[in-house]
C-alpha cells in the first residue's frame, strides 16, 4: 500500500497544504489516518478524492457545495465532466484520475475524444507529455505504483502505433529516408514512436529498428538500406568518453548517412562536431528540422 503525506497531495493535486488542512477541519472532506507515532499519513482513496475535488473547482464548484456530495456522486460527477472537456489541464487531471482507477474505458474516451477535436500531435504535445511528465515525478516520489506506469506506458505506446498505421502513403520515390532507433539500454520507446509519427505524417520513409539495437544492426541497415538520415536518441546509458566513442562508430560505419542524435546525454555532453553529425536539444529542434528537410526535398 502507497501512503501519502499532504505535502504528496499538494504536490499531485495542485491545491495547497494549508487549503487542504482548512477543508479537513471545516467540512472533513479528508479523514487521514495516523501512525503509531501520531503522523497523519493518506491513502490512494483520499488522492483519487482530492484530484475529483481540484477538477471540480476548475469547473466552478464550489467547495461547500462538493463537501455536501456524497462519495458516490463527486464520482460521478467528475467522471462526466472528464469524458467531454477539452481544456488540457483537465484532461490531465482526468487521465490520472482513470490512471489511478486502472480504468482502460476512461482512459481511452478522455483521449480519443481530445485526439477527435485537437488532432494526435497537439494531444501528444499538450496532454501526453505533460502528463508523462507528472507520472515520472509520481514515480520518483514513490507515490504510484509499477502496475499504473505499466498500464499507460503500454496504453499510450498502442496510440502512438495506431496513430503511425493510420497514415498512408503508397511509395516514396522521391523524398528523404530515415533509419531510427535506440541502443541497447534505452528506454524511451514513445518518444521514438512519436519521432516516427512525425516522420512519416510528412511524407518521410522510416525505417524503425525499435529498441535495444545492437550497433551491428544499425550498421547493416545502412549497407542494405543507404538512408539519407540515422536518428537515435540517448538519454539513460554512456559515459562522455563511451558516448563520443559509440558516435565515432555510427560516423564511421554508417554509410554516409547523416547521422541525427538526440536525449539528455547529448545535451549533458559535449560532443565533438563533425560534418554529417547534427546534435539537437529539443523536440522543437527536432520537428525543426523535419520541416527543413521535407521543404528542400519538395521544391
Amino acid at each position: 500500500m502507497i501512503v501519502y503525506s499532504i505535502k504528496d497531495l499538494e504536490k499531485l493535486s495542485g491545491i495547497k497544504a494549508h487549503t487542504l488542512r482548512i477543508w479537513e477541519k471545516r467540512y472533513a472532506i479528508l479523514k487521514p489516518k495516523r501512525t503509531d507515532t501520531n503522523i497523519r499519513y493518506y491513502e490512494d482513496a483520499d488522492l483519487q478524492k482530492v484530484l475529483n475535488i481540484a477538477l471540480l473547482r476548475k469547473k466552478g464548484y464550489k467547495i461547500s457545495k462538493i463537501a455536501e456530495l456524497s462519495e458516490s456522486d463527486i464520482t460521478r460527477l467528475t467522471a462526466e465532466l472528464s469524458q467531454v472537456d477539452v481544456a488540457f489541464e483537465d484532461h490531465i487531471d482526468a487521465l490520472s484520475m482513470a490512471m489511478f482507477e486502472l480504468n482502460e474505458y476512461k482512459f481511452n474516451k478522455i483521449l480519443d475524444h481530445y485526439i477527435e477535436q485537437n488532432g494526435f500531435g497537439h494531444t501528444m504535445e499538450e496532454v501526453l507529455y505533460p502528463f508523462l511528465e507528472k507520472l515520472s515525478m509520481m514515480w520518483m516520489a514513490g507515490s504510484i505504483k509499477s502496475a499504473h506506469e505499466s498500464f499507460i506506458t503500454y496504453f499510450v505506446r498502442r496510440k502512438c502505433v495506431a496513430a503511425i498505421d493510420s497514415i498512408k502513403h503508397s511509395h516514396y520515390d522521391q523524398g528523404p529516408s530515415f533509419v531510427i532507433y535506440l541502443a541497447e539500454k534505452e528506454t524511451h520507446e514513445l518518444s521514438l514512436l512519436y519521432i516516427h509519427y512525425l516522420l512519416k505524417k510528412q511524407g518521410v520513409e522510416v525505417i524503425n529498428l525499435g529498441l535495444d539495437v545492437p550497433l551491428i544492426d544499425v550498421v547493416d541497415t545502412c549497407n542494405i538500406k543507404k538512408p539519407d538520415y540515422v536518428f537515435t536518441m540517448i538519454n539513460d546509458t554512456h559515459t562522455h568518453g563511451m558516448l563520443q566513442s559509440y558516435i565515432n562508430d555510427l560516423l564511421k560505419y554508417s554509410n554516409d548517412s547523416k547521422v541525427v542524435i538526440s536525449g539528455y546525454q547529448t545535451v549533458a555532453n559535449r560532443i565533438e562536431p563533425h560534418e554529417r553529425l547534427l546534435s539537437l536539444n529539443s523536440l522543437e529542434e527536432i520537428k525543426l528540422l523535419i520541416d527543413d528537410i521535407t521543404t528542400k526535398y519538395n521544391n
